[in-house]
């Protein structure tokens, strides 16, 4: 079960640095906010899956 989840979470952290980069914002930008999903885990993936990803062009122009 464990190995599941954590398979989860690797395949949704890839997802998430995909879309962050698919974003037109600075390259600096999608660094920072890379380092924070991956740092962070699942928190950081369930706060850039609800709140940051639209808020993320507002930040970094």
């Amino acid at each position: 079960m464990l190995t599941f989840i954590w398979l989860a979470g690797i395949v949704c952290a890839i997802w998430c640095v995909l879309d962050i980069f698919k974003k037109p914002i600075s390259i600096v930008g999608k660094l920072i906010m890379t380092v924070i999903v991956l740092a962070t885990n699942w928190p950081g993936l369930i706060l850039y899956y609800f709140w940051a990803r639209h808020q993320m062009t507002s930040w970094f122009k």
